[in-house]
């Protein structure tokens, strides 16, 4: 017995203990530092590994500037002899649109051999005077002719000029097999066209896609009457109101 003790309280074996006592934190420590390294790995996104499949929908249908033409149809019957007053309104927003868009020339296009093709002579005096009256210069429309044929439908007189305008190319193609491109997890290539070309459409003035306009001069007397209602002074009696929020 007294061997035992001995031998279970000799140096040796104390020394091993406490060797073994200072190694288990730092075990400890180590797993959960490669815990905390897988869980982090789960999070991040490796941009090497995804950031190699060109799978971004913008980039197959940019939208670019290009020229584009801007087309409207006015009707005439066969017996009209001038416009009525919603094409008029019609008429006047195109030219209001062209002046926005164009510096070019707005074309007449006048049909030939219809049966209404001496009503739309007529009314081509009727269209030159609303444009004119929007502000479009008699030098820049220009009158031409197209046949129509003798098919007893009315045709119609078409009104075009040609513009920059914000555009993507054509929807609906499909070069690729839709299966490859479910099995690598991919979009198919018509995947983001309708949106970008919807966005495209909404474009206003597609100038702004090249840089930021210049900016409006200051108005004082607006910028004036904003700080006055921020610091709540009265600008009739010059005095200082309280204002509750």
């Amino acid at each position: 017995m007294e061997n035992r003790s001995t031998a279970q309280n000799s140096p040796e074996r104390q020394t091993r203990m406490s060797l073994d006592r200072s190694r288990l934190p730092a075990r400890r420590i180590l797993a959960l530092a490669i815990v905390a390294g897988l869980l982090a790995g789960c999070g991040s996104k490796d941009k090497l590994a995804t950031g190699a499949i060109p799978d971004d929908y913008r980039t197959r249908h940019p939208i670019v500037l290009a020229e584009a033409e801007r087309t409207i149809d006015i009707p005439v019957a066969s017996g009209d002899t001038r416009l009525s007053q919603g094409t008029r309104e019609v008429i006047r927003g195109f030219a209001a649109e062209y002046r926005n868009a164009s510096t070019g020339v707005i074309q007449i296009m006048l049909p030939r051999g219809s049966v209404n093709s001496h009503a739309a002579h007529l009314v081509r005096k009727d269209i030159r005077r609303q444009l004119a009256s929007v502000g479009v210069p008699a030098k820049r429309v220009i009158e031409t002719g197209y046949e129509a044929g003798a098919t007893g439908d009315a045709a119609p007189i078409r009104l075009s000029y040609v513009a920059i305008a914000a555009q993507t190319a054509p929807c609906g193609e499909w070069p690729e097999d839709l299966t490859l491109n479910t099995l690598q997890n991919r979009n198919y290539y018509n995947f983001g066209c309708a949106t970008q070309s919807n966005l495209a459409a909404q474009i206003s003035n597609p100038t702004d896609l090249i840089g930021p306009r210049q900016m409006s001069p200051i108005d004082a007397q607006q910028r004036g009457e904003v700080i006055n209602s921020w610091r709540g002074t009265d600008t009739d009696t010059g005095g200082t109101t309280i204002i509750f929020n």
